[in-house]
Parts: structure tokens; sequence; C-alpha cells
């Protein structure tokens, strides 16, 4: 054992005196600069634009919507799906009438895994740490005094801090009164002779399945075929057994006690920077005065179509 403990690294005298010297008054007190980031002009321009998107939707006359059939289609399973389903069901029913009588009875042989060399080993140096650790002496610690350094923002934040306040009050300030009204016209798209074709072609077919004549079709007859387990199988099988019985009847005291060392993990400087940037950002949005928002007017344009696809109409 004192071997072991003569083995361990030992702390400088200095550091050990420190640290048991030290105490909580001779920290400073620290005041916490919170920073509210407000929305760039991309955030302001998709907030306006979702406004207008809701301001349509609940303006949109739904007397100009045209009422239109919906045809229900029926797919017939396809030649692979109806192979798919009878081997399925030759499976099932070769291992429902599967005879067991067939199967040969094998002896399970129990195994004792102990641990190798290396293990013991580790189990070895894990002890004469921890208990290097229980045993160390504090009067060894030497104290010392902790320095505080305050980060100053840098050029470049202060010059983006100063654009961003200028964009707001930029914002705040603009005088709606030259902007100018819009008009927004809106499309209806015809089908194209793809499409039209596309769906002749459907129409033709759910036609011809509807008038199938099922007197042109010849009886056939299914052979069911009966397929036992392959010697792999059967090899698998054994093991999963063997294994399982190993599991069972395992002796849980010849299993050794082990001691659970916990590690927290403390976030990460670009972590901590990451986690205020949303948070910032959050506070922002939950923030942000939508009194700023400009208001517009949309106008509608219906337009007509043209001679081409009157005609494209007609022959459809």
């Amino acid at each position: 054992m004192s071997a072991d403990l003569k083995k361990l690294p030992k702390v400088d005298d200095a550091l050990k005196n420190q640290l048991e010297g030290f105490t909580p008054e001779k920290l400073k007190r620290a005041t916490t600069a919170e920073k509210t980031a407000l929305p760039t002009k991309e955030e302001l321009a998709a907030e306006k634009q979702h406004e207008e998107l809701l301001h349509n939707i609940e303006g949109f006359p739904c007397n100009k919507l045209k009422r239109t059939s919906t045809s229900e289609r029926i797919v017939l399973p396809t030649s692979e799906d109806v192979e798919k389903e009878k081997q399925e069901l030759q499976h099932l029913k070769a291992v429902e009438g599967f005879n067991a009588a067939n199967l040969k009875h094998a002896q399970t042989q129990e195994k004792v895994v102990l641990p190798n060399q290396e293990d013991i080993q580790t189990e070895k140096t894990h002890q004469s740490i921890f208990q290097g650790v229980q045993g160390f002496d504090k009067t060894n610690m030497r104290h010392t005094e902790t320095q505080e350094k305050v980060a100053l923002p840098a050029k470049e934040d202060i010059e983006t801090e100063r654009r961003h306040l200028k964009l707001v009050a930029g914002v705040e300030k603009f005088d709606k009164s030259t902007m100018r009204p819009t008009e927004t016209s809106e499309k209806c798209s015809l089908p194209t002779p793809t499409d039209i074709e596309t769906e002749r072609r459907h129409l033709k077919l759910v036609a011809g399945v509807e008038k199938f004549d099922r007197s042109t079709m010849r009886p056939t007859e299914t052979s069911e075929k009966c397929s036992l387990p392959t010697p792999q199988d059967i090899e698998t099988e054994r093991t999963h057994q063997s294994l399982f019985q190993g599991l069972e009847k395992f002796d849980k005291l010849s299993m050794k006690s082990t001691d659970t060392v916990e590690k927290i993990v403390l976030p990460t400087t670009e972590d901590i920077k990451t986690e205020k940037e949303q948070q910032a950002l959050r506070a922002g949005i939950e923030g942000f005065d939508a009194s700023v928002l400009k208001k517009t007017e949309t106008q509608e344009k219906n337009p007509l179509p043209t001679k081409e696809e009157i005609e494209q109409e007609k022959k459809a």
C-alpha cells in the first residue's frame, strides 16, 4: 500500500497552501451586462411578408373559387404484390405444419469467462488511484490568488453595434408617406398538353379495368412449397438457446463489486456564448414593437386567357 502511494504524483507545497487558505470573501463582485439583440433587416422583411400573407388569406374572396369533382382511383395489386403475398402464406403454413419430432436433442455446455490479466491490472490501478486520492494530504497545498480579467468589446463589435442601432433608428423613423402603392397580378395557369394527355391515358386505363371481361381469364393451380430450415438456421437457433440458458443460470456471486466514478462535463465557452445569443434573440423577438411595421395595400388583377389557351381548352 505504501509503495503505491509513493508512486502517485505529488502536489506542489505552494499550490497546496494556497488552496487551504482560500476564502470566498476575497472574490470580487462583478456585474452582468445583458445585451438585447434587435431583429435584423432580413427578419423584419420576413415578418412583413408573413403579415401580408396572413392578410391576403383572411381577405381572399371564396366566391372566386371553382367547383371541381373528385375522381376516386382504385389501385389494384401488381403481380409482384400477389406473388409476395403467396410466398408469405407459404412460409406461415410451413412454420405451422413443421414437425418438431425431426429435431435432434442437443446438450448445452456452460462456460464461465474469467477476467484476463489486463482487466485485473486495470482494476488494481483503479484501486490504487482511488486510495491515493482518499489519503491525499491537503496540508501540502499552497495558497493562490485569482486575478479577474474583464474582456472589453473589440473594435469590430462596437462598429457592428453602432450599425445595428442606426438601422433600428432608421426603421423607427421611416416616413410611410414616401411609399407607393403596388398592384399584385394573379395568374391562372391552364394545364399543359402533357397533363391533358396523361389524364386521358389514366381515364382510358380506368375504363379498361372497369369493363374488363373476366371470362377471358384462365384458371390456374397454386402449388404450395414447404421450405424447411437450413443448417445455418438450426445452428443459429442452437447458439441462441445456449446463450439464453447461460444467462438464466448465471451465478451472480462470481461478479466483483466496482465503484462508479461520475464525471460532470461543464459547458464550453462556445456553448455558453451560443446560449446567450439564443436568449438575446428570443428576448428581441418577444419585445419587438409591431407598430413599426408598415401597412401595404394589395390590388388583385385577373388576366384574361389568350387565344391559344382558349383553343387548347376547347380541344380538351
